[in-house]
């Protein structure tokens, strides 16, 4: 069930009413009855897999608490297995077996292993990293197993995370499906505050700039550098605003309800270093590979040569679990090698003294600002091309060709309506950069008659320009 349709705006009244009118004890199961129907509206049989890891994680945390020294790690290894089989054949055996069909045509031999002809799984790889998240936590010690099977489902299905997040952890929401949570009309309110920003995110700026990129991304030949660079700075925000309006629709959902999901954006575009940006962007993930993948390596804690391996190799696989696709792979090469960049040049600042010079100036910080928001533009570039050549033939023209007429999409009002509302975005989010006023998360700081004149207006402008032709970009995933 898409978020930007109307049927889960049925959907969700639907279950916050029953599950304020029902006794308690019956709630958590009327949660996850809610959520098995929220999944299987996409395609009803996935439902098992889901089933399938959830039995081997529930009976692999057990046996964790349960048993010491080597057993313990065997189930760990039974469970993330299980998890990453399952990854592995729906989301990436085609694309391994495309490579060694590629592998063998080079020596002159034809691969007879055919590829599966099945659709991947919605959010796969959200839901399997949080399952495995709570073994690997039980293992550590710092998560006691849930040995009640339907509340530990639901921490697995909780609908409003379950297709893209945020990854949430078990210390953060296994606790809360125990609390006591009654009906507040504050919460209410809050939480349809964050519905609706997000919702905006989505179907005005993101459907509405998806139209531009996808026609040229589809067909990059026919395009020159203006149009290229144009459309890919419209995907930066297409994808901002359709992941980060994702997420806040998750929020204010859940907040609804009573439970509390993680920050997963904090304005990355306002970034200043590209380890910046990634403690803005995508948060559960960032710190999900942080915790483990990059720790459990060594982290920062090995020679200098091994720690720019770690950095690398968690990039490379942050890049491929976005996709089964080398132009993934790539995006995340790149960022890790900005990484290792804006390294190696913070020792030379420091040793020369210049980042004392320059940490105070304005312009500095705004031209770290530009390098960052033009090191991830052209990232963005292989993340959204549909192969790696298509990729290079779209960089190399925005770089050499500036002749071409500039592809103005559906019309020249399109266009300058999709630019106006990245400017629209800008100042709301700068506003609550700045904390001035906080128009739709912190609104105390202005009267109530202005911030409830833009609450209808962002309710106006989705009516008219809202689009919601377009499945979230993450859902893929």
């Amino acid at each position: 069930m898409l978020f930007n349709s109307l049927a889960y705006f049925v959907f969700l009244p639907l279950v916050v009413l029953l599950y304020f009118l029902l006794p308690e004890k019956w709630r958590n199961i009327m949660l996850l009855l809610a959520s098995c129907y929220f999944y299987m509206v996409f395609i009803p049989v996935y439902v098992l897999i889901l089933g399938f890891t959830i039995v081997i994680d529930y009976y692999a945390g057990i046996y964790l608490e349960k048993f010491e020294g080597k057993r313990r790690k065997y189930f760990l290894i039974a469970s993330i297995v299980a998890n990453v089989s399952v990854l592995a054949v729906f989301k990436y055996y085609n694309f391994l077996n495309d490579n060694l069909s590629l592998f063998l045509a080079s020596f002159g031999y034809s691969n007879s292993i055919p590829d599966l002809g099945i659709a991947l799984p919605i959010g796969l790889s959200f839901h399997t990293f949080q399952a495995m998240s709570y073994t690997i936590e039980v293992y550590r010690g710092n998560q006691k197993a849930e040995h009640n099977f339907w509340t530990y489902a639901l921490y697995v299905m909780f609908f409003p995370q379950l297709v893209a997040g945020p990854i949430e952890r078990p210390q953060n929401m296994l606790h809360q499906f125990y609390q006591k949570h009654r009906f507040s009309m504050d919460r209410l309110i809050t939480g349809g505050k964050f519905i609706i920003w997000g919702l905006f995110k989505k179907v005005v700026i993101a459907d509405r700039l998806a139209a531009y990129t996808n026609v040229v991304y589809g067909s990059p030949e026919q395009f020159g550098g203006m149009t290229h660079l144009l459309a890919t700075f419209f995907f930066a925000f297409q994808i901002y605003c359709d992941f980060s309006g994702y997420s806040d629709i998750a929020i204010g959902s859940a907040h609804i309800l009573g439970f509390r999901l993680m920050q997963n954006f904090n304005l990355p575009y306002l970034a200043r270093s590209i380890s910046d940006f990634w403690k803005r962007w995508h948060i559960s993930l960032s710190t999900w590979f942080g915790d483990y993948v990059y720790k459990p390596m060594g982290g920062n804690r090995v020679p200098g040569y091994r720690w720019a391996f770690n950095i690398l190799t968690v990039f490379l696989v942050s890049g491929l679990w976005h996709g089964a696709n080398w132009t993934y792979v790539i995006w995340g090469g790149l960022h890790g090698v900005y990484y290792l960049f804006e390294y190696a040049a913070g020792i030379i600042g420091r040793k020369t003294g210049l980042d004392r010079r320059l940490e105070s100036s304005a312009v500095w910080k705004a031209l770290q600002n530009v390098y960052v928001f033009t090191a991830v533009l052209l990232a963005w570039v292989f993340f959204r091309a549909k192969s790696v050549d298509d990729a290079f033939l779209i960089v190399s023209r925005m770089l050499t060709d500036f002749s071409s007429p500039l592809y103005m999409g559906g019309s020249a009002f399109d266009t300058a309506t999709g630019l106006a509302l990245i400017l629209l975005l800008l100042v709301v989010q700068l506003f609550q950069y700045n904390r001035i006023a906080g128009i739709y998360f912190q609104p105390s700081g202005i009267p109530r008659l202005l911030r409830w004149t833009g609450y209808a207006f962002t309710l106006i402008l989705i009516g008219m320009l809202g689009v919601s032709s377009e499945q979230f970009i993450y859902f893929q995933f």
